[in-house]
C-alpha cells in the first residue's frame, strides 16, 4: 500500500475511498444514504475489494432487502464480494452491544478477505445501536475511535453510516469527533473536528473539539 493512499488523514482528497481509511457518512435521507452506499459498493466491486456490509439487522435475506431497497447493487451471494451480516446475532447475541466483538472482528474479516484472492477489503454498516435503546450501546463512541487505531495496522476500508434525523446536536457533534474522515452529501473530507483517540480518551466523552 503505497503511503499517498492514506494522505486521506492529512488533508483533502479526490481518490474515492481510500483504502486504510475510517470514514463517518451522516446521511439526511435515504436517497442520500443509497446513493453513497451505492458508490461504495461499486468502487469496491471496481477495485476488486470484497465488501462486508455489517447492519443491526437480525437476518442476511433481510439485509440483502434492505440494500437492494436502497438501490445498492448486490452481487450473487457465491462470487463473494459482497458479504452481508447480520450483526445483531453477531455482536448481540445476549440483547447487549458489545464493541469489542466488532473490534476483534475486523482483522479478521480483512484476512480472510486478502485469503480469498482479493484485492482488499471494506467495511460499512448502519449504526443505529443507541437510538435504539440496545444496552452497551453508550459506548459506541468508544468503539468508533478505537477503530482508528486498528485501520493503522489493518489497511481496510470503513465507513460508517449515522442518520442525522436520530440525532440532536450534541450527540452528533460526539459522534463526528471521532472520525477524522467524513462523507457529507457525498463529499469525502477531512473532519476539522477530529481528536485522535488518544486524545479522545485524555478529555473523555462529552468535550466539544476545536477545528484544526
Amino acid at each position: 500500500m503505497s503511503e499517498a493512499r492514506r494522505q486521506i488523514h492529512l488533508g483533502f482528497t479526490d481518490e474515492p475511498f481510500p483504502e486504510g481509511t475510517h470514514m463517518c457518512h451522516i446521511f439526511s435521507d435515504e436517497e442520500e444514504q443509497g446513493e453513497v452506499i451505492s458508490r461504495y459498493v461499486a468502487s469496491g466491486l471496481a477495485e476488486g475489494e470484497q465488501t462486508c456490509y455489517f447492519a443491526d439487522i437480525r437476518s442476511v435475506d433481510e439485509t440483502r432487502a434492505r440494500l437492494a431497497a436502497l438501490g445498492v447493487p448486490v452481487p450473487a451471494v457465491e462470487d463473494r464480494k459482497l458479504v452481508v451480516a447480520p450483526a445483531v446475532d453477531m455482536y448481540c447475541p445476549d440483547g447487549t452491544f458489545v464493541p469489542d466483538r466488532m473490534l476483534a472482528n475486523f482483522p479478521l474479516v480483512y484476512n480472510a478477505g486478502r485469503e480469498a484472492g482479493f484485492a482488499g477489503v471494506r467495511a460499512t454498516g448502519e449504526m443505529t445501536w443507541a437510538r435504539r435503546g440496545i444496552p452497551g450501546s453508550e459506548r459506541l463512541i468508544e468503539y468508533e475511535s478505537r477503530i482508528n487505531t486498528i485501520v493503522r495496522e489493518v489497511p481496510l476500508t470503513a465507513v460508517c453510516q449515522y442518520d442525522a434525523r436520530q440525532f440532536d446536536g450534541a450527540t452528533l457533534f460526539e459522534v463526528l469527533i471521532v472520525h477524522p474522515v467524513m462523507i457529507v452529501r457525498g463529499r469525502i473530507s477531512r473532519n476539522p473536528y477530529y481528536l485522535p483517540p488518544e486524545e479522545f480518551q485524555r478529555r473523555g466523552r462529552g468535550l466539544a473539539g476545536t477545528p484544526t
